[in-house]
């Protein structure tokens, strides 16, 4: 079965153009008639002008416009997979759970502890090759953003829309991470599966150290990154398009400061290894290379291997459309209105 995608996504954004196109159109033409009636008796205007036709020129905004979305569709470069191969590699299963909650918005590692984190992971991806890969975004609960995975190429762009306003409630229930993470791993329990938790450790929701004894049952590895700083810091909010900071309910600054006792106590119960992110490193790569002494198992993984490019199509079409604009031309066509594709005019208009 063959499989749809775009290899330029972003170019459809010019879509949105479309119904501003038609907008400009419609308030320009409505303006054009009011002035032609303003001028004079609508017959006399008409006799007047035999040249003009309303239907033409509507005719010819529409190819106009059809035209561009065909070239808005050719450079996103439609393309069909073709081939469907199912490949046999050998690796682990990594689920990447990420604190999104407020907290993480603080700037003691920059550009953020968040930022920062995304960044790490989108690196860690880049080097990703056999390997499956989730991931799990968590603040007052835990949501799935990523299933466990090959296509490396959406995982990044899932990645990239994680913050704040990803999940409905605030908070930092680690437990509800590693709750969702044992239960999104392939349930063969003879497979090597690694959690690795990037958090500011300030656990104030769940049980997490209790689900840690769970996973170890379960020969789940944890690992875990504290990302931030003992001493804190303050948490950057948006109030009315300037930057001011979170205060408690007696008007104090909240410094946020991360919490390592936690995140070692259960990186510790499942034989995994506790990092303490800084600024040089946010400690994936230690993480991984653990992670690549692990037991590798064979995974299956079915792939498109070959992608046939389809511009052509609406390249095609575009150049038809904008010949049929190029022939109906700016004044009324003999030839066209011969032939009855427009222009036609009533005999009672004509008499």
């Amino acid at each position: 079965m063959d499989t749809f995608r775009f290899a330029q996504p972003d170019m459809l954004y010019l879509l949105l153009l479309v119904p501003v196109l038609t907008v400009i159109w419609v308030v320009g033409n409505r303006r054009r008639r009011l002035a032609r009636e303003r001028f004079g008796d609508p017959e006399l205007v008409k006799r007047l002008s035999p040249d003009y036709s309303p239907a033409r020129m509507t005719a010819k905004f529409i190819i106009r416009l059809l035209a561009f979305v065909m070239a808005v569709l050719t450079v996103a470069r439609p393309q069909f997979g073709s081939r469907l191969e199912e490949v046999k590699r050998e690796g682990v299963e990594v689920i990447i759970a990420l604190d999104v909650s407020n907290s993480m918005l603080a700037a003691d590692i920059l550009p953020s502890r968040l930022e920062r984190a995304k960044q790490a992971i989108s690196q860690l991806v880049d080097q990703l090759r056999e390997d499956r890969i989730g991931l799990i975004l968590f603040a007052g609960d835990a949501y799935t953003q990523i299933p466990i995975t090959n296509d490396y190429l959406s995982a990044k762009m899932f990645l990239s829309s994680a913050g704040p306003d990803a999940v409905s409630k605030q908070g930092t229930a680690i437990g509800s991470a590693i709750d969702l993470g044992m239960r999104s791993f392939t349930p063969e329990s003879d497979r090597s599966r690694a959690l690795i938790i990037i958090t500011d450790g300030e656990n104030h929701e769940d049980d997490a150290v209790g689900k840690a004894r769970e996973a170890a049952g379960k020969n789940i590895v944890i690992h875990t990154i504290g990302i931030g700083s003992p001493d804190g810091s303050p948490i950057p909010v948006n109030t009315g398009g300037r930057t001011d900071y979170l205060k408690d309910r007696d008007g104090n600054t909240v410094i946020s400061k991360l919490d390592e006792k936690g995140l070692q106590e259960i990186a510790s119960l499942t034989g995994g290894r506790y990092v303490r992110a800084n600024n040089t490193s946010i400690g994936l790569t230690e993480i991984y290379n653990d992670i690549g002494r692990m037991k590798k198992s064979e995974i299956n993984a079915v792939m498109y291997t070959e992608y046939n490019e389809q511009f052509l199509i609406p390249a095609a079409l575009m150049f038809i459309l904008l010949l049929a604009d190029i022939l109906i031309g700016d004044r009324r066509n003999n030839l066209l209105r011969r032939l009855g594709i427009i222009g036609v005019e009533s005999k009672k208009e004509r008499s």
